[in-house]
């Protein structure tokens, strides 16, 4: 059982899952604390948790406002820094043991190598870091004490499913919900207006992930994803639409048998898992009642429909940098989406145009894919205004 209190870093903190996991650290004051709190720009929440958790150090990303969290918390005996590199110094501190890695996108990269090489539990809620430096991050975990639990839903049931598991999986089935499109037809959904595609059926999450959610590339970088951390192929990897959101996902094997992790749609669930990993704790969530459960629904996703799909196991499959632009230039497309600047078809567009454009480097170092973030986002900028 759990004994000493664990000291937690939360990289997004004012973010979805960082909200959501300062609940679960407020519900068991004598099993975690909150030590670090990092925000990309919002300074309001910032400061309002880091008064209330009373943490050790603070960060803002955004160095231009540095100083309005730094005044905020002056009276306070909170340490305050500024930009990236702060994020990866703190990482390394002594007094953390747990790292929850919740920045949104490949922000999160360095951060997350930063507290793998000091030997920390990463609680990885970015998996933009994978899909961008899936083998990067995985040579750094095999030189390092470090490990990594899980957090994306899916991914923390696949775990789970292969906790005292003496076999490989033959095969993962990766679970999705379909997001707000998953019958509307085609034409359709190239038009969907902002609200439209923010209006997730099942789960609540912030914007960049819902509309990832709602073009299904969320499905392809979890896909990545899922093939980094536990060692298997893209072809083993298949994706189910279970609308439902009851299975986060499931695991079979040579036999025939399909292990499932089933529970209500709750983030607190896996973000917590994560944290008392190998033991588990009441989670106060809402369990599945079996007697009121009427049904659970299975298909196969249309990637006519979402392309985006296609698209992720295309990239995936050319390997190298390729995933690491797919993912910049899909960052940029729902960023131009949610700017009103292009329709909801042309995210794929977009994503596909930039992968034919990039140099392609087949086994990159560090600094090669940070130039391929940066020269993919470069390419879809241009790709809009050549409009």
């Amino acid at each position: 059982m759990m004994t000493m209190k664990k000291r937690v870093a939360i990289l997004g903190s004012t973010g979805s899952i960082g909200c959501q996991a300062l609940e679960i650290i407020e519900r068991y004051p004598n099993l975690f604390e909150a030590e670090v709190l990092t925000a990309n720009n919002n300074t309001s929440l910032l400061i309002e948790q880091a008064i209330k958790f009373n943490v050790n150090a603070v960060v803002i990303a955004d160095e231009s406002k540095y100083s309005i969290v730094s005044n905020a918390l002056d009276k306070y005996d909170i340490k305050v820094f500024c930009g990236i590199e702060s994020i990866e110094s703190l990482v390394c501190s002594d007094n953390i043991d747990i790292v929850l890695t919740a920045m949104v996108g490949f922000s999160g990269v360095k951060p997350t190598l930063a507290a793998i090489k000091a030997g920390k539990r990463v609680a990885l809620a970015n998996k933009e870091t994978l899909v961008a430096a899936g083998s990067i991050v995985m040579n750094a975990l095999k030189n390092s004490s470090s490990h990594i639990i899980p957090v994306d839903s899916e991914h923390s049931a696949i775990f789970q499913c292969l906790q005292g598991e003496y076999n490989l999986p033959e095969k993962i089935l990766l679970t999705a919900s379909g997001g707000p499109f998953l019958n509307w037809d085609k034409d359709k959904i190239r038009e969907a207006s902002i609200e439209e595609a923010l209006n997730h059926p099942k789960w609540s999450m912030g914007k960049k992930v819902t509309i990832d959610s709602a073009s299904m590339m969320n499905k392809g970088l979890e896909m990545i994803e899922a093939k980094w951390l536990f060692d298997v192929t893209p072809s083993q990897i298949e994706m189910v639409v279970h609308p439902q959101s009851i299975i986060h996902s499931m695991v079979q094997f040579k036999d025939g048998s399909i292990t499932a992790q089933l529970s209500n749609p709750d983030m607190r669930l896996p973000i917590q898992y994560s944290f008392t990993y190998p033991n588990r704790l009441d989670s106060h969530i809402k369990k599945i009642d079996f007697k009121t459960l009427m049904e659970l629904n299975f298909s196969k996703p249309d990637t006519d429909k979402f392309p985006c799909i296609r698209i992720a196991y295309e990239a995936i499959e050319m390997g190298g940098n390729i995933p690491c632009a797919m993912n910049a230039a899909n960052e940029c497309a729902v960023e131009l989406f949610l700017d009103n600047s292009i329709t909801f078809g042309e995210i794929s567009k977009i994503i596909e145009q930039t992968i034919k454009t990039i140099d392609f480097v087949k086994e990159p170092s560090l600094e090669e894919i940070l130039l391929t973030d940066k020269e993919a986002r470069k390419i879809a900028y241009q790709i809009i205004t050549k409009k």
